[in-house]
């Protein structure tokens, strides 16, 4: 009998990709039934995944007798939690909170959490505002002292980030500016393609007791490294230039001053103390059976985007 793996975000971009990766696996698919939580069980995304074979429930996760429905029977947990929808890691800490204590009280026996390092504290106090880690954090200390077999999965940068990034000029060619020095290492994934990938070599390498962490990113790319794959990708030129902080600030239309700074810190964190505060990608790129999408590759699928 196959046993039950409840995905979080069934829709978005993570637990979706979660779904399709076990779906296209023959072992895994075959080890897995799949329930899919989402918010609306009645949209087209969710008919989709039904169609597919996936349990599709709904659920609020503030709500701990919800949680507990929805987790029950579950073998395995892949939890995803959205900073964004409030901004606010508050929402996110008390959400990630209670679905812990439904997969602890419902013996869930593997969970896997979309997670991020501690900026404040990784920075000694010097980088505050940078929430959308912190809360996930948060959330990964209080996993870790319920004694839950756990596998946190930390994304990199998402590559679609570069949509945001990298501007076209009026003579064709392309302009990345960054508040950082050029020699700064970004970690990036491609979250739609390769998410799933990660969260499979969680599930087949789970730790017996206690936690193990596997850093979700195909590389680091120094700034000054992105210009040679977006020009093998493109054929256009890109250059790569520092600016003051309060200059790319400017930059971020439609954000209050509080997420300008968050994004602005959370930038700055790649030169101190490192997006992963230093942690080597080896080890966990060595345990995917497929190679994840890089920035060339990347570009060259979205080359219409500049």
């Amino acid at each position: 009998m196959s046993k039950l793996i409840t995905v979080f975000g069934a829709t978005g971009n993570q637990g979706g990709s979660v779904i399709r990766t076990i779906l296209a696996d023959s072992d895994l698919s075959k080890e897995f039934h799949i329930r899919g939580v989402t918010r609306d069980v009645n949209k087209g995304s969710s008919k989709a995944l039904t169609a597919q074979g996936v349990e599709v429930v709904q659920g609020d996760m503030s709500s701990s007798e919800d949680m507990k429905r929805v987790v029950q029977g579950s073998h395995t947990v892949f939890l995803v939690t959205n900073f964004w929808e409030h901004q606010s890691a508050e929402p996110e800490i008390v959400q990630g909170k209670t679905v812990a204590d439904a997969c602890k009280t419902e013996g869930v026996k593997h969970l896997i959490f979309s997670s991020l390092i501690d900026v404040t504290k990784e920075s000694n106090g010097r980088l505050i505002h940078v929430t959308h880690f912190d809360g996930k954090a948060e959330v990964e200390r209080y996993i870790r002292q319920t004694g839950l077999p756990a596998s946190f999965v930390m994304p990199g940068i998402f590559t679609t980030e570069l949509f945001n990034l990298i501007h076209k000029q009026g003579d064709g060619s392309c302009i990345l500016a960054t508040p950082t020095t050029t020699q700064s290492p970004a970690p990036f994934i491609d979250i739609v393609a390769d998410m799933g990938n990660f969260v499979r070599a969680a599930l087949l390498n789970k730790p017996k007791s206690g936690a193990n962490t596997i850093y979700a990113s195909s590389d680091y790319y120094k700034w000054d490294d992105i210009p040679s794959h977006f020009e093998a990708a493109t054929g256009k030129k890109l250059i790569v230039v520092t600016v003051s902080g309060e200059v790319f600030k400017s930059f971020l239309h439609g954000l209050s001053p509080e997420m300008g700074e968050e994004v602005y810190e959370n930038l700055m964190l790649l030169e101190d103390p490192g997006y992963y505060a230093g942690a080597d990608l080896t080890a966990s790129l060595d345990l995917l059976s497929e190679k994840p999408v890089g920035l060339t590759e990347f570009f060259t699928l979205n080359k219409d985007k500049w």
